[in-house]
C-alpha cells in the first residue's frame, strides 16, 4: 500500500468514525458533511486508481443527504 492511499484511507476511517457520532447524535447537518467528506475522499482515491471496494460499507452512506 502506497503512502497514498495509506493516507487516504486513514482519512476515510476517520470520516466514518464521525459519521457514526453524527448518526449517534441526530445531527443531520453534520452526516451530510461527514457523508461528503467520505464521498469525496473515494472520489479522489478512484482518480487515482486505488481500489476502494472494501473501506467502507455502502449502507453508512445512504440517506445521507439533507432532506432525505
Amino acid at each position: 500500500m502506497s503512502e497514498f492511499e495509506a493516507a487516504l484511507r486513514s482519512k476515510v476511517t476517520e470520516a466514518q468514525e464521525t459519521l457514526r457520532e453524527a448518526r449517534r447524535a441526530g445531527h443531520d447537518y453534520e452526516i451530510h458533511l461527514h457523508s461528503a467528506r467520505i464521498r469525496d475522499l473515494l472520489d479522489r482515491a478512484a482518480q487515482h486508481g486505488v481500489d476502494t471496494h472494501d473501506w467502507i460499507d455502502p449502507a453508512l452512506l445512504e440517506n445521507s443527504g439533507l432532506g432525505h
